[in-house]
């Protein structure tokens, strides 16, 4: 556990993927710690938080998922189940989440990577993945609502919607606990998924623009390392995001592509499978994004949509 300033401290727990790693915050108060995110709810998680509890000098008063990602509320449940402490999360996240992890998507998530031009033997593939995510996603059922704007446990619950529709931060005299809204040096990725926002990338356009509004001084992130000028990281990432624009728009000029067609354009070949999950989902939302501002157009044609520059 590393120890940050202001009394906070970060766990940072492995992840079987390309990132290896996630981080929880545990934040001081006068009534006990507050823990922000939780890991994925893999076989040793709760021998692992135990381990970390026991070091703490006092009590657990409460939970709070940033957003519904299973790496940021997979041990939501067995965390709460420990401590006895609350959990809080964002409504629409909570709605996401339990559709996303308390029912069987994996028809939902086939038929979506389909619709937009996936070969079906890898959006059956990926929708058996998303199946079996489930396993170690336990997330803690009818939490405690907050939203943006309310104070809690001293700091001010800040939407950041972009990454996950329903994604909270906390901000706190200058200091921004923000889930996966800012990392660097990756980009969050910003995806199109059933049931998700129609238009997740000006959602996180917006987003920015507060960040940029609040200039918060420094942001403790989801992974990697500290962000120590969030207000620059932010202008960074919305020039990224209009360069793939500009990018998406140049892929569909001689269309109709799909936005499956489009990922190479974007992302370069030799996309792994679970790579693709992302791609597909960040082509939409960019392509999306396109047609709201009039620089494209989609048709759907036997069940497969396509897209064509304007």
């Amino acid at each position: 556990m590393d120890e940050l300033p202001f009394g906070i401290r970060r766990l940072t727990h492995p992840l079987p993927f390309r990132l290896t790693h996630v981080h929880s915050y545990l934040l001081p108060g006068v009534d006990g710690w507050t823990i922000v995110d939780t890991g994925l709810g893999l076989p040793d998680a709760r021998a692992r938080w135990s381990e970390e509890l026991d070091r703490l000098d006092g009590k657990v008063a409460r939970i709070f998922v940033t957003h519904y990602h299973p790496d940021h509320v997979g041990a939501a449940a067995d965390l709460a189940d420990l401590t006895g402490a609350p959990v809080f999360q964002g409504r629409r996240d909570y709605e996401q989440c339990a559709l996303t992890w308390g029912t069987d998507r994996s028809a939902a998530v086939e038929e979506w990577f389909g619709r937009h031009g996936m070969p079906e033997p890898l959006a059956q593939g990926l929708a058996r993945e998303t199946g079996l995510a489930r396993a170690v996603v336990h997330f803690a059922e009818d939490p405690h609502f907050v939203e943006d704007g309310d104070e809690f446990a001293g700091w001010t619950v800040v939407a950041a919607p972009g990454h996950a529709d329903g994604q909270l931060t906390l901000l706190r005299d200058g200091v921004l606990i923000g889930g996966d809204h800012l990392l660097e040096p990756i980009t969050p990725a910003i995806g199109l998924w059933p049931a998700s926002s129609a238009d997740p990338l000006g959602d996180y356009f917006a987003s920015l623009a507060r960040t940029i509004e609040l200039a918060p001084r420094l942001v403790l992130t989801g992974h990697n390392d500290l962000i120590t000028d969030p207000p620059r990281r932010a202008r960074e990432l919305l020039a990224h995001h209009r360069l793939r624009l500009a990018a998406a728009h140049e892929a569909v000029r001689d269309g109709p592509r799909t936005a499956f067609d489009v990922c190479s354009d974007l992302f370069g070949d030799g996309l792994t499978a679970a790579d693709m999950r992302f791609a597909i989902t960040e082509a939409l939302s960019h392509l999306e994004r396109l047609v709201l501002d009039g620089r494209a157009a989609s048709r759907e044609d036997g069940g497969i949509v396509a897209y064509t520059a304007r």
